[in-house]
Parts: C-alpha cells; sequence; structure tokens
C-alpha cells in the first residue's frame, strides 16, 4: 500500500486541476495525505511525503532544487499541524469513523490555515503588499479548493479502508479524468473570457476591461508606492481619413494602428487597449511620466515613419496621433480623475497642431480653458437656483468663494490651482439641491437617517458635475470637502496626502464659515472661537499645513470688518 501512495501522489502532482474563474491550480495530493492521517497516522505519513517528495525531485529535475526542499519543508510543517490537531480532537488512526467527523473537519481547517500563512508570508517579504489584502486573496482563491480536498480526503479514506489499493486505483483515475476535463474546460473557458475582453476590430483589450485593469493597477501602485502612468492617443484627422476612402477603408487603417501598438506594448510589458473610436489607450506600470512620453514619442515616430496606403489625404502627409500623458500623484483618487486627466493633455496636445505627445501640466491645461472670469459669472449664475430652495447655501458659497479667492493668493497657488480652487468653492455644495426641504430648513438637531442623507450631497454634487463637461474638472473639489485629513470622513474615508491639496484648503475653508455664521441647528462661533477649534483640529479633521495659513489670511483681510460689524451690531443692541 505503501508504494501504492507514493505512485499515486507523484502522479498527483502531474494532473493539477484548474478552475475557472481565476485559474487556480488545485493539487489532490493533499487528500492522499490528509487520507493517510486518518488511517494511518503522523510516521506514516511523514514516510510518504519523504519517499514522494524524492521521486518527484529526480523526475522534475527542471525544478530548482531548492523548490523542492522548501515544498517538503511546507508539506511537512502543514502535515504535523493537521495531525496534532486530529488527535487533539479526538481522531483515532484507523477506519472511517462518521462519529469523529469533527476531527477530520478540523484538522483539514488546520491543514488549510496553515498554508495560508506560509504562502502569505512568501507574499508578504516578496510582493510587499499589504498583510490583510494578501490574506484574504489567497483565502478567497483557495477555500473552494480545500472543501474540495476535504470530501476527496473523506472518499479516499473510506476507498482505502475498505477496497485497500483498488479503491485508491479508482479514485486515482477519477481523478486524472476529472483533471483532464476541467483542462478542457478552462481552455474553453479562458477562449470565451478573451472574446468578452477584447476589442473584435483591434485586438485590443476593450474599454471595460481597461477600466478594471486600471482600477487594479491604481490600488497596486498606490499600496506598493510604485509609479502608475496612463496615455491617452487620438488618431490625428481620423475623419478626414473615413470621408475620402469611406469606412472599410477606415477599419483596417484601425486594425492597423491597433495592430502596431499591440505589438510595441506586449514587448515592452504594457497594457494596451481600444477606448473607444479612433481613441486608444497605454497602461504603464511602474513607468513614470518621463519613461511612458519615451516610449509613446518614439511610438509616434515610429508611426510616422510607416506606409499606409491613402496616407497623403493627413495633413502631415502621413499617420500620426496625438497623445496626453499623466503620471499617478498625490490626490488622484480615483480612476476617473486619472483619465480626465490625461485627456486634458490630449486635449493640449491637439490644440498645438496635433502629432504631438504632451505630460499634463497644470500650467499648460489652463491656456486651452475659458477667462475665469466669464467662467466665475457663469457658474454664480448657475448657483443661483439655490435662492428658490436655500438661501443660506448660495450665501454660503458666496463667502467661501471670497475666503478662497483670497487664500489662492496667501499660499501662492497658481493659475489653474487658483482657477480650481474658487470655481469648486462656489459650486461644492450644489448637491443639496437634492436634499428634501424639511430636512434643509430643520432647525432642530438631524436625526441619523437625516444626517446619512445630508452626507449624501458630496455624490449627489458629483452626478450634477459630471453631467457637464465645463463642470467635471470641479468633481474632486465637490466630492471630497468633507473629507478629514486622519481618513475620519466621508464619502470614501481618505486620510492626509490622499486628498487632493485643494479639497484639504476647500474643508478648511467650508468649516470655518459654517463655524462662524448663523445657522438654525447650531450656536454661531466667534472668529477667536473658530479659531481655536481650527487649531484643536489640526491633524486630524484639517491640514496641519494649511491650518496657520488659513488664520493669517482670516486675520489680515476679515478679522477687521467682522470686528467692526459686532461693534455696530452691540450699538445697535444697546439703543
Amino acid at each position: 500500500m505503501g508504494i501504492s501512495l507514493v505512485l499515486a501522489i507523484v502522479i498527483l502532482n502531474y494532473y493539477i486541476f484548474q478552475l475557472p474563474p481565476e485559474g487556480n491550480y488545485l493539487s489532490m495530493d493533499s487528500s492522499v495525505y490528509l487520507a493517510s492521517i486518518f488511517v494511518f497516522g503522523l510516521h506514516y505519513t511523514l514516510t510518504l511525503l519523504l519517499y514522494s517528495s524524492i521521486v518527484y525531485a529526480l523526475l522534475a529535475r527542471k525544478i530548482a532544487l531548492w523548490k523542492h526542499v522548501s515544498n517538503f519543508a511546507i508539506y511537512n510543517m502543514m502535515i504535523i499541524g493537521a495531525s496534532y490537531i486530529y488527535q487533539l480532537s479526538g481522531g483515532v488512526p484507523g477506519p472511517m469513523d462518521f462519529h469523529q467527523i469533527h476531527a477530520y473537519v478540523l484538522s483539514l481547517s488546520a491543514y488549510f490555515l496553515l498554508n495560508v500563512f506560509i504562502i502569505g508570508l512568501y507574499y508578504l517579504i516578496t510582493i510587499k503588499g499589504n498583510l490583510m489584502n494578501v490574506y484574504k486573496g489567497i483565502i478567497k482563491e483557495t477555500i473552494s479548493g480545500y472543501v474540495s480536498t476535504l470530501l476527496l480526503s473523506l472518499i479516499l479514506t473510506i476507498m482505502i479502508t475498505t477496497y485497500q489499493i483498488y479503491g485508491l486505483i479508482l479514485l486515482l483515475l477519477v481523478t486524472i479524468l476529472l483533471s483532464i476535463a476541467f483542462k478542457q474546460l478552462f481552455a474553453l473557458y479562458k477562449e470565451v473570457s478573451e472574446k468578452a475582453i477584447r476589442d473584435q476590430r483591434t485586438g485590443l483589450y476593450n474599454h471595460g476591461y481597461f477600466e478594471t485593469v486600471m482600477e487594479q493597477e491604481l490600488t497596486k501602485s498606490k499600496e506598493l508606492q510604485q509609479p502608475l502612468s496612463l496615455t491617452i492617443m487620438d488618431i490625428d484627422d481620423f475623419k478626414k481619413y473615413n470621408d475620402a476612402y469611406g469606412h472599410l477603408k477606415g477599419d483596417r487603417l484601425l486594425e492597423f494602428f491597433g495592430a502596431l501598438i499591440k505589438e510595441e506594448c506586449e514587448t515592452n510589458g504594457l497594457f494596451a487597449a481600444r477606448y473607444g473610436g479612433e481613441e486608444f489607450t497605454i497602461l504603464h506600470p511602474n513607468s513614470s511620466e518621463a519613461e511612458a512620453f519615451s516610449f509613446v514619442n518614439r511610438l509616434r515616430k515610429k508611426l510616422n515613419d510607416t506606409f499606409f496606403e491613402g496616407v497623403e489625404v493627413f495633413p502631415h502627409g502621413c499617420i500620426s496621433f496625438s497623445a496626453g500623458i499623466i503620471g499617478l500623484k498625490t490626490g488622484i483618487y480615483d480612476k476617473s480623475q486619472f483619465v480626465d486627466m490625461a485627456d486634458q493633455a490630449l486635449y493640449f496636445a491637439k490644440a498645438q497642431g496635433k502629432n504631438l505627445v504632451h505630460i499634463y501640466d497644470d500650467q499648460s491645461v489652463v491656456q486651452k480653458t475659458f477667462d475665469i472670469e466669464r467662467e466665475i459669472s457663469e457658474i454664480e449664475h448657475q448657483l443661483k437656483i439655490f435662492l428658490s430652495k436655500d438661501v443660506y447655501t448660495y450665501q454660503h458659497s458666496k463667502r467661501v468663494f471670497e475666503y478662497a479667492v483670497e487664500m489662492s493668493e496667501k499660499i501662492g497657488l497658481n493659475d489653474y490651482e487658483r482657477k480650481m480652487l474658487t470655481l469648486g468653492a462656489l459650486f461644492h455644495d450644489i448637491g443639496k439641491l437634492e436634499i428634501p426641504r424639511d430636512i434643509l430648513n430643520k432647525k432642530g438637531k438631524l436625526t441619523s437617517e437625516e444626517w446619512e442623507i445630508v452626507k449624501k450631497h458630496v455624490l449627489w454634487g458629483k452626478e450634477i458635475a459630471s453631467t457637464n463637461q465645463r463642470l467635471k474638472h470641479l468633481i474632486p473639489l465637490i466630492e471630497l470637502h468633507h473629507e478629514r485629513y486622519d481618513g475620519m470622513g466621508y464619502p470614501h474615508g481618505l486620510h492626509s496626502n490622499e486628498i487632493p491639496k485643494l479639497a484639504r484648503i476647500l474643508t478648511v475653508i467650508d468649516s470655518f464659515d459654517a463655524m462662524t455664521t448663523e445657522r438654525p441647528y447650531q450656536k454661531t462661533k466667534s472668529f477667536d472661537e473658530a479659531f481655536s477649534e481650527i487649531r484643536m483640529h489640526s491633524g486630524t479633521q484639517f491640514d496641519p499645513e494649511i491650518v496657520e495659513p488659513f488664520i493669517e489670511m482670516i486675520m489680515d483681510k476679515f478679522y477687521w470688518k467682522r470686528n467692526i460689524l459686532n461693534s455696530e451690531l452691540k450699538t445697535a443692541q444697546e439703543i
């Protein structure tokens, strides 16, 4: 029986299950080890492990010796741990006994947890990811496999004790057939999945899959603090080519362009996708903006020098594209913001005459925008809709805007940042339009349910801004002005530099005005009381680098005004 079990383990190491959707590998040799613990005990099982490891190492010489040794050590720890738990929980080696089913389950659980712990430590050391995320991922991907292992180990226990070697051979044959069947199933699954995530015209990944991968890469880059860059490119004057030669030739141009991008990106380990129409995207993992620029500009020149039928219709006399590049920066908190910045850089490249690659820059992007005075006037006009529902919010927004203008000068924001902060200050509470009137005007303290509704105004504001192309760039300020520096804010619980700088500034301004103006459900604070409150929460609610400059600005620009108003009010009350 011992030789048969050793051979079975070696064979099972060659026939490994691969399960959709993740493609996780599942080796059934663990079921043999567990069945051996249940039937023959620890010493017999460790002997099986030793002999089967030696045989497999001789047969699989291409695998490095240290991998065989480490694999042997891991199995050794798991088998010993599972065996001791089996004994401690009352399990006795021998024929299958359903009265000790708890011992079987606990033994497998110990085997599973030891495996997860050891593999998790390996990934933590080599990849240096987040500990909890590593363990969650391993458990999610392996739990079904280990449940299958438990069932097979119990079945094998019955087969060995009842039919001995014949039971082992029967189970081995079933396992091999299952492995072959699952291999074919996984191949079919991969084929179908590949079609679902590919753009049929160009062979590149499609927009939906690009969004998924980009979100994963953003999370990974933030956790590991690695650079990540994004390129959005657009074929110049594609419509002219379509109009001149028809859509069939236009499709061939897209296919040609897609094939070139795919070849270059796969060679360099980059992720390319068709974003829509004649727009394409490239993700550059672990690459700076400069590295992304070097690659994309080289690709642009190669395309310029590559002949394609009908290129004489293009203004440049060749196929060309314009591209915008953005690197992951502090304050970029979601994929839509990442894409929007790359898109703005693309717009700038187009505006400069096309056939250019441009890296996102605040100072250059602002050049394509409208005059700030006109934009303020237009946004203020839109904001007057508050007057019909909530005069306080309109007046609050105007005061926050006034503070923002002065704060921009105080801390020396550049033109683009000044524009974003002041426009965002005007529009930051637009989402309150969706809050019911009875909650907005309630004089008493809000209930927990009412407060949850109020908190949604940041998301409603984001939705409103998303429908207007000229307001989309204000979304970070609208959505994030209630985030806290310590991560206890809403809606996402971002902390410190995860919150964009302008949103951190707006948080201080917004809170100060809320404290120092009359509101139905809270006592109005004096400027001095508000200063104390802001200082008290510096480093928790507020960015400590913004607090003191803001207070200095208020003291210089507004404090005297409030003192005069308070003095006049006191005189009027005395009269």
